[in-house]
């Protein structure tokens, strides 16, 4: 039988390719897997530094368009702006105003959370509008996929209805300053993906480099090892679920890599990148059961189908 797809409005089209939709997917695990190594559970600043998380990371989407505009007219006229489908005033002005809601929001899980989401901005638009073509420009990438884990753990281990009596917030049971210590492995093993994954995209639109993909496959052998032993006592059932986020992670990434680097054309190094970005998600949620939450890392696992089904509609890269 043929598979049912769902018919996307130009207009809509328009904007869901701007904004990558089926890379969308792949932000929630960030602060989930942040939210897993302070405690077993989300809590409200989860929720808040989530949707602080979505819209920092389409706000960045909608930049870079903007921002490569003169270039896309040449390598992907195809692209929103470029083929004139979307203004390049309404880009700017929705990465704008989206930048602007995400740290509302990250201010209101509190002071910890909207401090690290206003260091998410600034290295997003930093990579945008300078960093990109840059040596800097898949560190600086990196950087902010490790700042959105980090948001998920400060927003979660905060409790801003808690006040002291000068009016400083306070620090709830989950956590505190050691939060961000707490998921800084974590942290670091999403930054070490991205990195892999940005090192990669900056071949896709002439392939030929056989450097970069045997780099990231090496990253990910070793971040699937890293992730497939335990952090804390799961036993049984956690780690057999471990075991296989971890094998899944492996095949999304690995094997396109592979194939990226036995052949480095622009097709394969194109698909690379895609397998690398749905790769995320696997990661998040390998990294969440390590962390000893299963069901946070059920809860990331499971967006994946959804991922695979707008990929087919919408270019992930």
């Amino acid at each position: 039988m043929p598979t049912l797809r769902p018919n996307l409005r130009p207009d809509t089209r328009a904007w869901a390719e701007l904004l990558r939709l089926p890379a969308l997917f792949t932000v929630p695990g960030d602060a989930l897997a942040g939210a897993a190594a302070t405690g077993p559970r989300p809590r409200r600043g989860t929720v808040l530094a989530l949707t602080s998380s979505l819209c920092l990371y389409e706000a960045g989407m909608a930049l870079n368009d903007w921002a490569d505009r003169a270039e896309d007219a040449v390598d992907r006229p195809h692209r929103p702006v470029p083929s004139g489908r979307v203004s390049p005033v309404a880009a700017l002005t929705a990465a704008g105003a989206l930048t602007a809601a995400g740290l509302g929001l990250a201010a209101r899980a509190g002071r910890p959370a909207l401090t690290v989401a206003t260091a998410l901005a600034g290295t997003v638009w930093a990579y945008d509008l300078s960093l990109k073509h840059t040596k800097a420009g898949p560190t600086a990438m990196a950087t902010a996929r490790a700042l959105d884990l980090l948001l998920g753990a400060t927003a979660t281990a905060t409790a801003p209805a808690n006040r002291v009596g000068d009016g400083t917030e306070a620090w709830s049971v989950h956590g505190g300053p050691g939060a961000v210590a707490s998921a800084l492995p974590s942290a670091l093993a999403v930054g070490a993906h991205t990195l892999a994954v940005t090192s990669v995209s900056r071949h896709e639109t002439r392939g030929g480099s056989t450097t970069a993909p045997l780099g990231a496959l090496a990253t990910v052998l070793v971040l699937s090892h890293a992730v497939a032993r335990p952090r804390r006592a799961a036993g049984g059932t956690g780690d057999l679920a471990r075991a296989g986020l971890a094998a899944a992670y492996l095949t999304t990434a690995g094997r396109p890599y592979l194939h990226a680097a036995l052949n480095p054309s622009r097709p394969l190094t194109q698909r690379a990148v895609g397998g690398g970005i749905r790769a995320l998600i696997p990661l998040q949620a390998a990294l969440a059961a390590r962390s000893g939450a299963p069901g946070t890392a059920l809860l990331t696992a499971a967006l994946a189908p959804a991922a695979r089904r707008f990929a087919r509609l919408v270019s992930v890269t």
